[in-house]
């Protein structure tokens, strides 16, 4: 893996909380937004690849001012045209045999299944900065009646480390899950979906060198995305799983470590 600054990579891809944006305070700095707008302004790809659904990154563009390219939802789940803002490829999963198993494993949690463009249908209310856009509360028959792209477990009041310690070892059928370390959360997707997937298609479909790939992130659902890229960089306050995946360690997101690690090769952001 290359940092000679000779090199510039032609995908770049960067996780949202965590990594641009500060999950404590939900902003995303002056910093960091010129950075990332100067990668968007240099003819490279830039692809904001994110566990949020659709209605949640889109602000994120509209913060950062992308109009153009493709943005990786629901953890690859969901692509979507920038430019159109439309979901353009999802990918979706029976959430009824999910459900039936995390459901005595995680006792009492709330479940969310994400409507693509619209909101989420939940068992009981989230908090209102914990899902994007409108919530609907629904009996488990309406929750889990047609296929979904991400479904949701959120068992509040626990540790993260809780969850890790029920769901070791668990498989979930026709699923792909991860573990937020932020919040007592499960994100589900269908088998086979992952940042790391989505981004491999998208690379091969822009004709992009496996050695021109670039990727930052912090998070579980962040590793194999980490480890598909040519140069990869966990964000310092990342879990120690995810540091040592990555080529190399920034400085937290409350230190804007983000900045540095692209402008070694975007200067004058």
């Amino acid at each position: 893996m290359s940092t000679r600054s000779s090199w510039t990579p032609s995908l770049v891809a960067l996780d949202v909380d965590g990594t641009m944006v500060d999950p404590e305070t939900q902003l995303l700095s002056d910093r960091v937004r010129r950075a990332v707008r100067q990668v968007a302004s240099s003819g490279s790809h830039l692809v904001i690849a994110t566990g949020r659904s659709m209605l949640g990154t889109l602000p994120v563009l509209d913060e950062l001012g992308i109009t153009e390219g493709v943005a990786l939802c629901s953890n690859g789940a969901v692509r979507v045209d920038v430019a159109t803002r439309e979901a353009v490829s999802v990918e979706t999963f029976d959430p009824q045999p999910v459900h039936a198993r995390l459901a005595p494993l995680l006792p009492d949690s709330l479940f969310a299944a994400e409507r693509i463009g619209v909101g989420s249908l939940v068992t009981a209310p989230f908090a209102p900065e914990e899902l994007h856009g409108p919530q609907w509360q629904v009996g488990l028959d309406e929750l889990l009646g047609q296929p979904v792209p991400r479904f949701i477990a959120n068992w509040a009041g626990r540790h993260p480390a809780e969850v890790w310690g029920r769901l070791e070892g668990v498989e979930l059928p026709g699923c792909t899950y991860t573990i937020d370390h932020y919040e007592p959360w499960v994100t589900v997707v269908p088998a086979g979906v992952s940042k790391a997937a989505a981004l491999e298609k998208l690379r091969l479909e822009l004709g992009v060198a496996a050695e021109g790939t670039f990727a930052a992130g912090d998070g579980d659902n962040d590793i194999q995305m980490l480890e598909w890229a040519h140069h990869s960089v966990a964000m310092g306050q990342a879990p120690a799983t995810v540091r040592l995946t990555a080529a190399e360690v920034a400085a937290p997101v409350t230190e804007d470590g983000l900045v540095p690690a692209l402008e070694r090769w975007f200067p004058g952001g």
